[in-house]
């Protein structure tokens, strides 16, 4: 039995899909455990592209459990044209196969109208926000006027909540920020109809992941975004509404600590950032601009365009502390191919002093300068390579030089999207591969 954790250790879109899907194998359950549609983990199997946004990235193996937990917020819309679309693409997903926790609080279309409605009042000094209704949501929540999966389920209880609280936010949102108020009864008949599909699926998450671990069955649970967007630990306020780190995986799916045995940290080759806020490596230059067009550096939920930079040892050696990471899985090595020089950031220097954590100030971590070190690039293509040994000098070296600076062994390499694109070091279901 192996319980393991997948997080991200940057700002998200490190390839994280990927490493869960490949992972899957290995697993008896898949759990998502943060987070909402304004993720986006992409699989490629075969000539077939899958973004998924909401239902766990294991989900394309039949024989696999997959879990939504209790620490997501779920947008019903975005959740059934998922399914939708997986049973147009010959993957129909019966009751059984994907579960939703019944205490998952529910993205209302207020929270998208509020969300939006903000950012429209920022002018130039936006968050950075998907505009999806997140943050409002898991504002209801933690105010305690959320609403549930179970709550609407059973509709004199859904209608009553939804009253309530709509009263509050249609004096918002016209008030404030000058938008359309909403109707009680529209909202209620379009969320029942979603109650009537979702029913099948709803299920207590935490009871089934009690079960498996006394059964001894393997589970891994997938992070979503990464540990510079938690909502505790992240480059604040630009981060997203939820705890991305691996501490996340018990609150968000039921669990206690004592049953975690992994975690594995999920690092880009480089650095990216999707939005606004402080990015001390990135490369306004050629350079930046032949990784993101190398690498397709588009958010997988928005399309918005990645800014690319060097790899931040800082950043992750940050994320190893914050999650306890066991091991790590480097992504996109590929991308890096044929650029002569490779630099990472060791440390930075703050005010004019040396530091090698991140701050915890924005207006410090906005200024920071960082020191970097060069290491030779490699020419030769990664396609095709499936063992350590087989790689470049240069690549081996740089693999290398993120182990001594993280202090954290690589466990898994990825050199392209596909699932047979990958060479596994160690696997932590298994032990040694």
């Amino acid at each position: 039995m192996a319980n393991v954790i997948v997080v991200g250790t940057q700002w998200g879109d490190e390839g994280k899909g990927k490493i869960v899907d490949l992972l899957t194998e290995y697993a008896d359950i898949i759990v998502r455990f943060q987070g909402g549609n304004n993720a986006g983990h992409t699989i490629v199997v075969g000539d077939e592209k899958f973004i998924f946004h909401l239902i766990p990235s294991g989900i394309l193996h039949p024989q696999k459990k997959c879990l939504i937990g209790n620490g997501v917020v779920v947008d019903p819309t975005v959740l059934l044209a998922e399914l939708d679309s997986l049973h147009a693409k010959g993957h129909p997903i019966k009751p059984g196969h994907l579960l939703l926790s019944e205490t998952a609080h529910l993205i209302m279309p207020y929270h998208r109208a509020i969300d939006q409605g903000r950012e429209g009042l920022t002018g130039g000094k936006k968050i950075g926000t998907t505009g999806r209704g997140i943050g409002p949501c898991y504002e209801d929540k933690i105010a305690r006027r959320g609403i549930k999966v179970g709550d609407i389920l059973h509709g004199p209880t859904f209608r009553a909540k939804l009253s309530e609280v709509l009263t509050e936010k249609n004096f918002y949102m016209e008030k404030y920020l000058g938008i359309k108020s909403m109707d009680v009864e529209g909202i209620y008949n379009e969320y029942m109809t979603y109650a009537e599909r979702l029913a099948p699926y709803a299920a207590n998450v935490s009871i089934i992941l009690d079960e498996a671990v006394k059964a001894k069955k393997h589970i891994l649970f997938e992070g979503a975004q990464g540990a510079h967007l938690d909502i505790d630990h992240g480059t604040y306020p630009f981060v997203t509404s939820s705890n991305t780190i691996a501490g996340g995986a018990c609150c968000g799916a039921g669990i206690g600590p004592t049953r975690i045995d992994a975690v594995i940290g999920i690092c880009k080759a480089y650095t990216t950032r999707v939005g606004s806020g402080p990015f001390p490596t990135e490369l306004e230059d050629a350079t930046g601009d032949r990784i993101q067009q190398r690498g397709a550096e588009f958010g997988a939920t928005t399309g918005r365009k990645r800014r690319c930079g060097w790899l931040d040892a800082v950043l992750v050696s940050d994320s190893v502390r914050l999650s306890g990471l066991s091991g790590l899985a480097i992504t996109k090595l590929d991308v890096l191919t044929g650029i002569p020089a490779l630099k990472i950031a060791t440390h930075y220097l703050s005010e004019g002093q040396p530091i090698r954590y991140r701050p915890s100030r924005i207006d410090l971590m906005e200024n920071v300068n960082p020191v970097y070190e060069e290491l030779k690039g490699w020419p030769e293509e990664l396609t095709g390579i499936r063992r350590l040994e087989d790689l470049p000098k240069a690549t081996k070296g740089y693999l290398g030089r993120i182990e001594e600076l993280t202090g954290t062994k690589i466990m898994i390499v990825s050199l392209g999207p596909g699932r047979d694109e990958t060479i596994m070091l160690h696997n932590p279901f298994k032990g040694q591969s």
